[in-house]
């Protein structure tokens, strides 16, 4: 394989625990990937997960959703070896491979990587279905689910907190404009990213490029008013690696602000 992103400087916002296949997929193409965490996931405090695993382990639910990686991990945790005794869906490759992972074969994977996607593709029928869901993933796949027949029960599998500042040396690199572009995975890491480099950015020479996984992420990023380069398709960490080699195949020179 060659190195099409050779000397490229990309900024990952992904959470610590869950880059590892980005920094080497970009460290593999040649790419300089500094890690600047804009998010951080931990497990929900109380009792309720672990009852919905208990009721998932004794046949509760019709269908499980998972919608993210942290999800399945924090339910599967919960199970603790148990048989998950539901259909499964996923949002997303990324997910369907921490399920495969875990030794569970998801039985829906829309062809669309998007919670939106997901939920349209979910069938009609009747009985309970578990949301495994970050503490601030917004509402809307309920009232879809409900209006196909069934009963969502949505529980709090992690929780969400954004970063407090910048690694001293992603903001270094940002205010002497040697950053070309910065990648975005889900809308809480823009949110995260904004609230601690909006400094870095203002003092930068040019811009970053913005590349993110999806359009549900571009579309926080447009909103918090930057302009987006790139979009992944598919909308996999894959994707995004080829959307930045995409992006900079000819090395066109970073826009001025």
């Amino acid at each position: 394989m060659g190195r099409p992103l050779e000397g490229v400087t990309v900024v990952v916002t992904r959470p610590s625990e869950q880059s590892g296949d980005l920094l080497g997929m970009l460290e593999a193409r040649g790419a300089v990937p500094l890690l600047a965490p804009a998010i951080r996931t931990s497990g929900a405090p109380g009792s309720r997960l672990a009852r919905a695993a208990d009721e998932l382990a004794a046949g509760g639910f019709a269908w499980a959703v998972f919608t993210s990686r942290a999800g399945v991990e924090a339910v599967m945790e919960r199970l603790n070896g148990r048989p998950l005794r539901a259909s499964v869906a996923a949002v997303g490759d990324g997910t369907a491979t921490a399920l495969r992972r875990l030794g569970v074969e998801p039985d829906l994977v829309p062809s669309t990587f998007t919670t939106a996607a997901l939920a349209r593709a979910m069938p009609k029928g009747t009985g309970r279905v578990l949301l495994a869901r970050a503490d601030i993933a917004p509402e809307g796949m309920e009232s879809e689910l409900e209006r196909k027949g069934w009963t969502p029960f949505r529980v709090e599998a992690y929780r969400t907190s954004f970063a407090h500042r910048l690694p001293a040396g992603v903001g270094r690199a940002i205010r002497e404009g040697s950053v070309d572009a910065v990648t975005f995975t889900s809308a809480s890491t823009v949110t995260g990213f904004a609230g601690v480099a909006m400094g870095a950015l203002a003092d930068a020479p040019r811009w970053p490029r913005v590349v993110c996984i999806g359009p549900v992420t571009a579309r926080a990023a447009r909103e918090t008013g930057w302009r987006v380069d790139a979009v992944a398709r598919p909308h996999t960490i894959e994707g995004l690696v080829a959307a930045l080699e995409r992006l900079f195949a000819e090395r066109p020179r970073r826009p001025e602000r």
